[in-house]
């Protein structure tokens, strides 16, 4: 199938093809006609294979070919995502792919000035991207209306429930019109998701793409057995004896991703972490340098990592497993993207023993195991107890997160992707 039979309009097929695509994903050849019939939609697939665009572009097709009579810009759309790298992310898809259409974007999200969101809304839009906590304070402000909602999409549905902000999209749902159409896109059908869809969705269209919970094929997991005190240097080693260029690194707490950086950084391994206690500023430099291939390392945790795109990112490691099964799935789909081939390595000390077992029964198979020369475990280690995320958020969590999230920009798109082979997928 191409993008040439799914009905879409010149000027969206030419924003297409000058990316460098012609043919589809799986999720992306479903919910492109599903959008398009008006219908609301419930839809799951694995993290990297292509969500964004399947509702981006039926979204830009349908206000395209009826903004004659939206003289005035009102708002039309709403899309509202889990964390600022996401909404950035999203916002870059809207306007790429967006470009030949006429429409006005623009996207709003704490952690910086909301002065030239509120001139961006005032100005008129047709879309708008947001992340929950601050479009909430901007319509306490009065300062954006809903009144006019044709679509809404909830992108990346699960972590918006694991962040908590099941309040306030309720709090948002009520103040759309209650004729409109709705699109909840997740990577899993969980039990929560599916409470909310019941709740949410007028007899959507169900649509999955690959098992729930699965992995990707086309990313090679494997375990390495260490003790705890030599997880660091193990990372290292890797590193440097593999001549990896480009690792993304998920750490448990942001005190473990940057005492980590500094590690690394005394054993001559560029670095930089990304997590929800960086600055604005210092998070988008970090994804920035990642991205252009200035640092060798982006250390992440689990929330500030969702939304980071990065075409053919050859490697992840999870320096600590994650204590919520899912996490392990979403972490290892940022790589094997578009196509590529991925490596994800799992550094795996005694006290992680249960959390390997449930992430093999999560995903339904035993992950291969090899212990590096140098770095053999401790046979008679005893495990010791780990503070989990899960605990830590519930006890500091106030009922609703503060000006939408984490925090990031998107960096500039590496001229790479332009000029790639003409008949290819695309995962955005």
């Amino acid at each position: 199938m191409l993008f040439t039979d799914l009905g879409l309009s010149p000027s969206i097929l030419r924003a297409i093809s000058e990316e460098g695509y012609t043919s589809p994903t799986p999720i992306q050849a479903k919910s492109i006609p599903a959008v398009l019939k008006g219908g609301d939609l419930l839809a799951a697939a694995q993290t990297g294979t292509g969500k964004t665009a399947g509702f981006t572009l039926p979204i830009l097709q349908r206000l395209s070919t009826s903004k004659a009579i939206n003289t005035k810009r009102l708002l039309r759309v709403l899309i509202l995502t889990p964390t600022r790298e996401l909404a950035a992310q999203v916002q870059e898809s809207v306007v790429t792919y967006g470009k030949y259409t006429g429409l006005k974007s623009a996207v709003i999200f704490g952690g910086v000035g909301a002065n030239p969101q509120i001139k961006a809304i005032a100005a008129g839009l047709d879309i708008l991207v947001a992340t929950p906590g601050r479009l909430l304070d901007l319509m306490s402000q009065k300062c954006v209306s809903l009144n006019d909602i044709e679509i809404l999409v909830l992108d990346e549905a699960d972590r918006m429930l694991d962040m908590g902000f099941l309040r306030d999209i309720k709090k948002i749902l009520a103040a759309l019109p209650k004729q409109r159409q709705n699109l909840l896109f997740s990577a899993t059908f969980s039990t929560e998701i599916k409470a909310l869809a019941d709740g949410l969705l007028n007899s959507p269209e169900l649509i999955e793409v690959a098992r729930s919970n699965s992995t990707n094929e086309a990313i090679a997991q494997l375990i390495h057995p260490v003790d705890r005190n030599q997880k660091h240097p193990l990372l290292a080693h890797l590193i440097k004896s593999n001549d990896w260029k480009q690792v993304l690194v998920f750490t448990r707490t942001k005190h473990g991703a940057n005492k980590l950086v500094t590690q690394l950084e005394k054993d001559g391994i560029s670095s930089m972490a990304i997590h929800g206690n960086k600055s604005q500023t210092a998070r988008t430099k970090a994804l920035a340098d990642f991205k252009a291939g200035k640092l060798t390392a982006l250390v992440a945790t689990d929330i500030a990592a969702r939304g980071i795109d990065i075409d053919q990112l050859p490697h992840v490691v999870n320096y600590d497993l994650p204590n919520v099964s899912e996490d392990y799935v979403h972490r290892i789909g940022r790589t094997g993207r578009a196509g590529s081939n991925g490596v994800a390595v799992s550094l795996v000390c005694v006290d992680e023993h249960q959390m390997l077992r449930d992430i093999e029964k999560l995903i339904k198979q035993k992950l291969p195991q090899e212990v590096i020369a140098g770095f053999e475990p401790d046979p008679n280690a005893v495990a010791q107890p780990i503070q989990l995320r899960s605990q830590q958020h519930q006890q500091s969590r106030k009922p609703r997160p503060s000006s939408g999230g984490s925090s990031g920009t998107p960096a500039k798109k590496t001229p790479a992707k332009r000029g790639t082979p003409p008949k290819r997928s695309f995962n955005r």
